[in-house]
């Protein structure tokens, strides 16, 4: 079958259908995710540590491996990071996804040949989801630029490739999607995110592009290089053919104003999960809330209720256990060799049948200096009712806490990049704040009962966003900006930043 009709709308159609189907029964397809993890499972060294088995049920898994995060696993991770057979998952991975860490340094995760098709066809699916819901697949006869990290690979000292998850998944697009695909390899493998962004503008600017991929911050960046380098007002005069934007990473709400002003109209968009421990749901049809859980696709999950999640021993709730609207922390066991693996994300469920999720944030990027335990959903969406009420287009923002300020009230601070100001700041942090006391119950005591004042607003430029990620070395590739923090370390440096420029 030829590319063209691969992805024509009668596949797409079939392709969603047989979708459909596998996830029809979401407590039935995670029995037997997890029955196949056991059975390959049980030879490795992990498995004769923790006793794994074939036929065990889940409360006697949960009794054998605890959830861990990457410390709790690393000494298991270095044994096959050195070259070591059978540690995780049967034989050696086919790749080390190397992260960054927070507490741990760099981070390596594996990925086998088992999970390999996890991250390929989670992507395809998304794309002929998008193609059977619209009838569009025009996007296959123009450019298609995927924002990524270097595709360069190292090695491990095991003597396995090593690389980013983007640049390893790089390796393994399909041929129907590589004719078009862009930047080119040389671009693409510039370290320098500002410059890399650069080169991929003037080798970008003057062809037939379709398609963008990437993490919406840094999607944003490309989209204001061009226009600069172009002189054009909006990214509809330099691609006029441009019909769909692929992302993920972050919500993609306080992001829609500014995408709206660059490009000059509405896109439609597909929203991704990938994650180095595995590609976790995906957009399947336009227009949906919520992304398509892979519950049938090698990875097992359970849910910790965020409210639970510090309790010495919280529940660990199955895709049968969940209910809509609830926080929940994600983790994972997968044909990767992840067992028991807290990956560090928060989401909820705004479908059971079928089942999908949202992407609401970190567990450990909260503001909680009183006690009101704030996060990421809830800031994000205060930013947007104050954007619908007040005007004014953001282009970033961090959330911290002002403890000890040199006189009155302790406060929230509120970093924001306008790339438009609101007509009147002070309504504009007035209608931030209120949404916030709306979205959480604990905040707004806090303000009521005068223990906090109402938030404060500092106007800062997006160079000292980028700028203070530069210095973290997190500038670019997959990335995120903070929304928020308990403590002032990425506040401070935003304004450092500031202060120098």
């Amino acid at each position: 079958m030829g590319w063209k009709a691969f992805l024509s709308q009668p596949v797409a159609r079939l392709s969603l259908w047989r979708l459909q189907r596998r996830v029809s029964d979401p407590a039935a397809a995670q029995r037997e995710v997890l029955e196949g993890l056991l059975k390959k499972g049980q030879a490795t060294a992990f498995g004769r540590a923790h006793g794994l088995r074939p036929g065990m049920n889940v409360q006697a898994f949960q009794e054998a491996v605890p959830v861990r995060s990457y410390e709790g696993l690393r000494a298991f991770v270095d044994r096959a990071v050195a070259g070591e057979a059978d540690v995780l998952w049967p034989g050696k991975p086919l790749y080390f996804c190397k992260t960054s860490g927070t507490t741990s340094g760099a981070k390596y995760i594996p990925l086998t040949e088992d999970s390999m098709p996890n991250h390929i066809g989670s992507a395809r699916n998304a794309l002929l989801g998008h193609i059977a819901g619209t009838g569009d697949a025009s996007f296959v006869d123009g450019k298609m630029i995927f924002l990524q990290g270097s595709p360069e690979l190292g090695s491990t000292p095991g003597g396995v490739p090593l690389g980013r998850l983007s640049g390893i998944v790089a390796h393994h697009v399909p041929s129907y999607l590589q004719r078009n695909r862009l930047p080119s390899w040389e671009a693409n493998c510039i370290e320098d995110w500002e410059d890399k962004v650069q080169a991929i503008v003037e080798e970008t600017c003057k062809e037939d592009l379709r398609l963008v991929s990437g993490i919406p911050s840094w999607v944003q960046m490309y989209f204001e290089r061009l226009l600069a380098h172009t002189g054009k007002a909006t990214v509809k005069e330099v691609f006029p053919n441009l019909s769909l934007f692929v992302h993920g990473g972050v919500a993609y709400g306080p992001y829609a104003e500014r995408f709206k002003q660059l490009l000059g109209f509405e896109i439609p968009r597909v929203e991704l999960y990938p994650a180095s421990e595995g590609f976790l749901a995906f957009q399947e049809a336009p227009n949906v809330k919520g992304m398509l859980l892979n519950v049938r696709d090698g990875i097992f999950f359970e849910f910790i209720p965020a409210g639970q999640y510090f309790e010495e021993n919280p529940p660990r709730l199955t895709i049968g256990e969940v209910e809509c609207g609830v926080q929940y922390a994600v983790v994972l066991s997968s044909n990767a060799g992840l067992w028991g693996y807290d990956i560090g994300d928060t989401v909820k469920f705004v479908s059971l049948d079928p089942p999908r999720i949202l992407v609401t944030g970190r567990i450990k990027h909260f503001t909680s200096a009183f006690g009101e335990h704030v996060i990421a959903e809830e800031v994000e969406g205060a930013a947007q009712v104050a954007m619908a009420q007040c005007g004014g287009v953001i282009s970033e923002f961090h959330v911290a806490p002002q403890v000890a300020p040199t006189q009155g009230l302790p406060y929230h601070e509120w970093l924001v990049a306008f790339e438009d100001l609101p007509e009147d700041l002070d309504d504009f942090v007035g209608a931030l704040d209120q949404a916030l006391q709306g979205a959480n119950p604990y905040y707004k005591d806090l303000i009521q009962g005068a223990v906090l004042r109402p938030a404060q607003l500092t106007c800062v430029p997006t160079e000292s966003f980028n700028e203070a990620m530069r210095k973290r070395g997190k500038l670019g590739g997959q990335n995120k900006m903070p929304r928020l923090a308990n403590d002032r370390g990425l506040a401070d440096l935003i304004l450092t930043t500031e202060e120098q420029a």
